[in-house]
């Protein structure tokens, strides 16, 4: 189970910010379905050659400063 959940309406603004802090992602490697949090979290560990804490802790980052442009 993924330690975060987040909705369809919110990933449109963070994908946004994580492709502005990762510029060679695409649309395509960024789809996410609501409560495929934890395909999405494995799928950006690999584009992004991070762990799980990390991208977990960018993720909720970005959740708590959604209306932030900055991650």
């Amino acid at each position: 189970m993924a330690e975060i959940t987040i909705s369809n309406k919110d990933w449109e603004r963070i994908k946004i910010k994580v492709q502005r802090k990762y510029n060679h992602l695409t649309d395509e490697q960024l789809n996410y379905t609501e409560g495929q949090e934890e395909t999405l979290i494995s799928r950006l560990m690999n584009l992004v050659n991070r762990d799980r804490k990390y991208i977990v802790f960018t993720l909720k980052k970005a959740l708590v400063n959604i209306d932030n442009n900055r991650l």
